[in-house]
């Protein structure tokens, strides 16, 4: 029986996935074979351990130690593109809340309550405060063309914006589903340059905290309008809000409040909603419930930021998966151990992923137990597990 622990409410039509009969899920165990977790911190956690695999239940992965999850051998899954359409859709709204100000038009509104008759009058003469600019026509950058980026590059696309799209490491099957008429910056300079309205779908890692700062702003065209939607770090506030009150930046429009962000005018802090739909966080826990089954029950991995992407049908047979260092004579070392206790290798699978390697190696029979110990043993070798016959 495995051990399912769920950091965070995790939406009930993703863990009802889980066979009753295989799984136990709750949210105290000390000694989990899997967490499911959305945005809870992980990093001063202790990992017992038992614990095989953890998956975010959305993209970013910020809020769990991914170093010494790989140290130990846990594989960490995220949910790329199950959150997409919510997020797309609030980036839509964050350029027109950009474009128009809607909001402060609506709290100008309020002021009008009780004044009867006069309303209709108040309410044409005041809405001449509150002029803004459509979308259509303007031009906008779009850095990350990921699941999500894609999506709101297409759908400004169809709104009538020139969309520069601009991912040095798009993936092919990203690239198939970008729209034709997105063009492709050359730069980060010119895209910049060029850009009525940028948008950040980027994820958080040591190499884009602060990404956009005073050197990238002073790129940019006066009145640019930001949004941010993927990750608060992603932004340095202070010299965001230099650049608010020169006006080098029009608006600001962010899903991460932050204190000093919070009553700045033209700077729209927004609750952290952009996934936060019914459908997004549905798909999300279907996603990481799936992915977490298979790598328990089969060992293929799908969708992991530490661990090499590998899937192999089953044979019927026993399987045992190690992770070990990318280094070499891995793979030699552990099929001359198999050979010499007589086993047969029916199929075998090796991929890597920068330091690390993962190896699912089918085998006919059984496998006795004190082989997990045996290939253990080997320098390198970072985990093992063996799998019963399906």
């Amino acid at each position: 029986m495995f051990k399912i622990q769920t950091l965070n409410k995790i939406d009930p039509e993703g863990l009802k996935i889980f066979p009753l009969d295989k799984y136990e899920i709750a949210s105290e165990f000390t000694s989990p074979d899997a967490i499911i977790v959305r945005s809870q911190a992980m990093h001063d956690m202790q990992f017992s351990s038992s614990l095989l695999s953890i998956a975010r239940a959305g993209a970013g992965v910020n809020n769990i130690p991914i170093e010494k999850c790989t140290e130990k051998g846990i594989v960490v899954f995220n949910t790329p593109g199950a959150n997409a359409h919510g997020v797309k859709e609030i980036v839509i709204a964050g350029m027109l809340l950009a474009s128009r100000d809607i909001a402060g038009s609506i709290e100008w509104a309020k002021t009008l309550k009780g004044k009867g008759s006069e309303v209709p009058g108040l309410v044409e003469k005041g809405k001449t405060n509150f002029g803004g600019t459509e979308i259509r026509g303007k031009t906008l950058a779009v850095i990350g063309l990921g699941a999500i980026g894609v999506l709101v590059a297409n759908a400004a696309q169809a709104l009538g914006m020139n969309v520069l799209g601009y991912d040095p490491y798009i993936s092919v099957t990203h690239a198939w589903k970008l729209s034709r008429n997105v063009k492709k910056a050359e730069g980060l300079e010119s895209l910049l340059a060029n850009a009525d309205f940028v948008t950040l779908q980027i994820p958080q890692m040591p190499e884009t905290k602060g990404f956009i700062n005073k050197d990238k702003l002073k790129m940019m065209k006066n009145g640019v309008k930001i949004m941010n939607f993927a990750r608060g770090g992603l932004v340095n506030n202070q010299d965001l809000i230099e650049a608010i009150e020169s006006g080098k930046v029009g608006k600001y429009v962010t899903d991460f409040p932050e204190d000093e962000l919070i009553g700045v005018k033209n700077i729209i802090a927004i609750p952290h909603l952009g996934a936060s739909t019914e459908e997004s966080e549905t798909n999300c826990a279907i996603m990481a419930v799936n992915q977490t089954i298979e790598y328990l029950e089969n060992g293929n991995i799908v969708n992991s930021v530490n661990f090499p992407a590998a899937e192999m049908e089953r044979n019927g047979g026993t399987r045992i998966v190690v992770a070990n260092m990318n280094i070499p004579k891995m793979v030699s070392q552990i099929s001359a151990l198999l050979a010499q206790e007589g086993l047969n290798i029916s199929n075998m699978l090796n991929r890597n992923k920068d330091e690390i390697a993962y190896n699912i190696i089918d085998i006919d029979g059984s496998v006795p137990e004190t082989i997990k110990g045996m290939i253990s043993s080997i320098a390198g070798v970072i985990m093992i597990r063996i799998l019963p016959p399906k």
